[in-house]
């Protein structure tokens, strides 16, 4: 287990003022470099130990990151706009309020007034075990410490595991997901363009990984298309404290409707496997049904199955089971 200090290990700072600059630093350093944004992830590992990185590019001068701009199909997000700016944007508000909400719901004001949105969407999972400094599979080992019966995963998988029991904590993560939201990312010249379902790698394509970001990636934006502007979008998370804990377990649902049927769905969960889940299943059970009671019944049904708890988050199958059918059935929530 690591010793926890006081005392950050040595490093090289560098704090650009743009993005080239940032991501010129990124290929000459490579994986030495580590990129800080809000720096709320960054300094439980630097302070612990566990990760030590040569060289940190922080992203706090780079102001073209922080843009929320209107575009012709939707809105484009800046990854180190802060969580509060998300929430309290006039144009997140109208258009995607489900988005303004599960930002609202992520940590607390502190926490919020200083996180950024790439920074909640790419932050590394919060397994007690793989952050203390064991050596499981996530950490370059081979085995993981939370999956047997003595072990403590209440917070852990309930679906999707592959060796690494570990989930992903984020919450605006779902409702990107569930938005058809994009990804924008850099390396020197040229940029990429992900789906936001993509953009979350689970274990059984890279265990020490969580998105699709290398080393020398830069995530610059957010894309949010028009798709779904206006349209119902449900966001709710379960948490054991009102403040500042991760997700338990948290749900994205975005519906279109049309004379009271279901056109067209989404459903996306998360805390529950080591990425943000769509929930295709429940999607195809509840397409061209009227949204009720029993549709909602169905929906939550659906989505626990193949589920498989471990000794101590069985819980969580029925706060799945639940949030997936209050989604459906009952009228979203706003910051």
């Amino acid at each position: 287990m690591a010793v926890i200090r006081d005392v950050i290990p040595q490093l090289e700072l560098f704090q650009p003022t743009s993005a080239d600059d940032a991501l010129a630093l990124l290929a000459e350093h490579g994986s030495d470099a580590w990129v800080y944004a809000g720096g709320l992830d960054t300094l439980d590992w630097f302070k612990d130990r566990v990760k030590r990185p040569r060289v940190v590019v922080d992203l706090g001068g780079v102001e073209s990151l922080r843009e929320i701009r209107v575009t012709d199909d939707g809105i484009e997000i800046g990854a180190m706009t802060t969580l509060i700016d998300v929430v309290n944007h006039s144009a997140v508000q109208s258009q995607f309020p489900a988005l303004a909400f599960a930002a609202k719901s992520a940590a607390s004001p502190q926490i919020r007034n200083v996180g950024t949105i790439g920074g909640n969407i790419s932050q590394d999972t919060r397994c007690w075990y793989y952050r203390d400094g064991w050596t499981c599979y996530r950490a370059g080992g081979n085995i993981c410490y939370a999956s047997p019966p003595t072990a403590m995963n209440r917070e852990h998988c309930i679906l999707g595991a592959s060796r690494c029991v570990a989930v992903n904590p984020s919450d605006t993560a779902p409702v990107l997901v569930a938005l058809e939201a994009e990804m924008v990312i850099r390396r020197g010249r040229a940029e990429r363009v992900v789906a936001a379902e993509d953009y979350f790698v689970g274990p059984e394509i890279d265990i020490e990984r969580m998105t699709a970001l290398e080393p020398g990636d830069l995530l610059t934006a957010i894309r949010v298309p028009s798709t779904w502007a206006g349209a119902r979008v449900y966001f709710e998370k379960v948490r054991d404290r009102d403040t500042w804990d991760f997700p338990l377990v948290n749900v994205a649902t975005a519906m279109q409707e049309r004379g009271g049927m279901i056109e067209d769905v989404r459903v996306v969960v998360n805390g529950v496997a080591p990425t943000p889940v769509r929930l295709t299943a429940v999607e195809q059970a509840i397409r061209g049904q009227a949204r009720n009671e029993q549709t909602a019944e169905r929906a939550g049904t659906v989505a626990i199955q193949g589920v498989a708890p471990l000794t101590h988050n069985g819980f969580k199958v029925n706060l799945l089971k639940n949030l997936v059918k209050r989604s459906i059935r009952d009228e979203p929530m706003t910051a």
